[in-house]
């Protein structure tokens, strides 16, 4: 699990969160003035629920969210890398990750109807969300009917990209068996950086060929790398 990082802990005493004054509390302060009211500390607080015997929750989530920068920043962070800290145990750790989890896919949600593409900016407002914090790489297909709209998208492959991972018989055969008019292909880079590689390029090209002779055209091929994204069509390579 690594070196575990240690929280900045105080000799002086600490008072308990239960000691404080109930406008001072975060659950009671939440239940009487509403959640907008409460820091990003003292909502991390709450799921944090207890701190140790040095530390309270807050100061903890405090800490937490200092080392990162930001809650934005500490919310890319797995399983694993929570429980390097010191009072961050596998319940809370668990909790905090299925926390994050839920505001990723609430980022990503979209009505019940269909969601038409009509841009890449279309692709890349549902899918950003859910592929800018992974730590691995994921080669999926977004499935289109006649009218552009979403069918459903379809994991191909998950580790390092390349053709032997990425197959055309994989990919179409999704868009075969859910009668798909055309595909777009998407993937990410945990690296952040969305520029294509030339693996990337060479799989579109393959990919684009494929759909061509099967009557399934690559309306374009996403790559998402943090909260950005290159469109392969907009460079010309679809």
């Amino acid at each position: 699990m690594g070196v575990e990082k240690k929280v900045r802990e105080t000799s002086e005493y600490h008072s308990k969160i239960k000691d404080w004054s109930s406008e001072d509390r975060p659950r009671e302060k939440l239940e009487q003035r509403g959640s907008a009211a409460l820091t990003d500390a003292e909502l991390l607080a709450i799921l944090i629920g207890s701190g140790t015997k040095r530390i309270t929750a807050l100061d903890l989530a405090k800490t937490l969210i200092g080392d990162y920068g930001n809650i934005a920043e500490l919310a890319k962070c797995n399983f694993q890398e929570l429980r390097q800290f010191k009072g961050i145990g596998k319940v809370k750790a668990i909790k905090l990750v299925a926390a994050f989890e839920i505001l990723r896919r609430i980022q990503a949600h979209r009505p019940k109807e269909k969601v038409k593409i009509k841009t890449p900016d279309d692709v890349a407002d549902k899918f950003i969300p859910l592929l800018r914090d992974l730590k691995r790489e994921i080669f999926q297909v977004v499935l289109l009917d006649s009218a552009n709209r979403v069918i459903r998208e379809v994991t191909i492959s998950e580790g390092t990209l390349n053709a032997s991972l990425v197959h055309p018989r994989e990919v179409f055969k999704a868009a075969i068996d859910d009668r798909a008019a055309s595909v777009i292909l998407l993937h990410n880079h945990p690296s952040g950086n969305s520029e294509p590689s030339a693996e990337d390029i060479s799989i579109t090209e393959q990919l684009r060929q494929a759909g061509k002779i099967m009557g399934i055209p690559v309306r374009d091929h996403i790559i998402v790398g943090g909260a950005h994204y290159t469109s392969l069509a907009k460079l010309g390579y679809l």
